[in-house]
Order: C-alpha cells, then sequence, then structure tokens
C-alpha cells in the first residue's frame, strides 16, 4: 500500500486534539472511511475517538471497547464502529465476533491498535499517528492511502 498524501500536525493540548476532530467529523467522506489509530499506550488514541465520536453527535460516555473489541454506535449520519484490537490474540476472535460482517457493512470503521489484526484488516483510507511529546504535546501524522483518505486530510 502506497502513501497518497502526508499531512504532520503538533498538537499543543487537548484542545488542539478536539479541533481536529472536529474538522474531521465535518469531512462527508468520513461517513464511510475506514481510519486506523496507531501510537503507543497513553498517546490519545481514545481521547481522539472520543472528541470525535462527540463531534459526530454521540451524547453521553464513549466507553473504550479494550474489551469488547466493538463499540457501535447508531447515528443519524450513519453507523460507527469503534475497535480496540489491543488484546487481540487468535485471527478466530475475528470470525466469532462477526468483524467480517462489521466491515463488509456501510458506516465508519475506527480501530486502535490495527497492527494487532492487520492480515484480517482491509485497507484502510486514513492512518492517524499520534507521538507523545513533553507534557500534552503530541506530534500527529496523517497518511491517506486511498483517494477518499485524500479528503480527509486537513
Amino acid at each position: 500500500m502506497s502513501i497518497l498524501e502526508t499531512r504532520r500536525l503538533t498538537w499543543p493540548d487537548e484542545a488542539a486534539c478536539a479541533a481536529t476532530a472536529r474538522g474531521l467529523a465535518a469531512r462527508p467522506a468520513l461517513r464511510e472511511a475506514f481510519v486506523e489509530l496507531h501510537g503507543p499506550l497513553g498517546a490519545g488514541k481514545t481521547t481522539f475517538v472520543r472528541h470525535l465520536l462527540h463531534a459526530l453527535g454521540v451524547t453521553g460516555r464513549v466507553k473504550s471497547p479494550t474489551y469488547a473489541l466493538l463499540e457501535p454506535y447508531d447515528l443519524p449520519g450513519g453507523a460507527v464502529s469503534h475497535f480496540d484490537f489491543y488484546r487481540f490474540d487468535d485471527p478466530q476472535e475475528w470470525e466469532d465476533a462477526g468483524l467480517r460482517d462489521v466491515f463488509a457493512a456501510p458506516g465508519l470503521k475506527l480501530a486502535e491498535w490495527p497492527e494487532k489484526a492487520a492480515e484480517l484488516l482491509p485497507t484502510a483510507d486514513l492512518h492517524l499517528f499520534i507521538e507523545p511529546g513533553e507534557g500534552d504535546l503530541r506530534r500527529v501524522r496523517l497518511d491517506a492511502l486511498t483517494p477518499r483518505g485524500v479528503e480527509l486530510l486537513p
């Protein structure tokens, strides 16, 4: 897979993370996109997803799918599936959880720790890499891998 375009951002604080999430949520191409989130523990992957889901209209608490693998959301703009493959150990879990069907269905897919299920996942439209710096600082790289991913870039 080749990268079509890349953007680099610096988030000095969580407000900048939230602003990026709001900008992404405003792009119509997001409704059918597959976005992979990469970064070490504590980088802010789930924080970014929470801001994105709230910008898309989710109200209330956004739970991390670390133990469940998947948290689904039905929104007026379409379905959203938030995956966390951190504890993913066995490809059979993919079949048992019905994830093939989820990925085949319409809607936005957001995956944390996608490298744990890489051989099972389709090509992502956008890779978002978050690298922690000092304090709240985050360095972010967004790689578009598809024309839809290019539409999503800030």
